[in-house]
């Protein structure tokens, strides 16, 4: 746990200390996908991205996780990883980015995946504005999962 929280603190540090920075907050109408099977599930969450030099920047990401219909199956998602922004700059309008990283689900124990995706944030104020992403945490192991979704939130900086 304290190995967790030393990550956490170490990546938002980074964050805080890069160019320029934005945050976000999701929810993700989404599926776990193995063995050709689907369950539709909920992402909710928030991260940090920070924009360090030419479109590359670094992110940090906490959220929960959980089946459709079992809200108590909850875990929790955390997230570190790198981004690039095809456009930059404070004026822009729309910035479309991808992204990919490590992730790691928790609850009683943990599992590490990685993930990647990508999106648009559309700017329709200064410090505000809409983010849509899709994103897909894979586990590799035993047998390949997805854990995807479609996210929908407000952007900020």
């Amino acid at each position: 746990m304290r190995l967790r929280i030393a990550v956490l603190l170490l990546g938002m540090s980074a964050v805080a200390g890069a160019q320029s920075s934005s945050g976000y907050l999701f929810f993700a109408p989404g599926g776990v996908t193995a063995v050709g099977q689907t369950q539709a599930t909920y992402h909710a969450g928030g991260g940090l991205d920070a924009h360090l030099v030419k479109g590359l920047g670094l992110n940090v990401e906490l959220g929960m996780l959980f089946p459709k219909e079992y809200f108590m199956d909850l875990v929790g998602v955390f997230s570190p990883g790198g981004t690039y922004y095809f456009r930059r700059g404070e004026g822009l309008k729309l910035q479309p980015f991808v992204a990919g990283g490590y992730s790691m689900i928790f609850r009683n124990g943990h599992a590490n995946l990685y993930y990647f995706g990508g999106g648009i944030n559309y700017w329709f104020a200064r410090r505000v504005g809409v983010r849509v992403e899709f994103r897909d945490h894979i586990y590799p192991y035993d047998r390949l999962v997805h854990y995807w979704g479609v996210r929908m939130g407000v952007a900020f900086r």
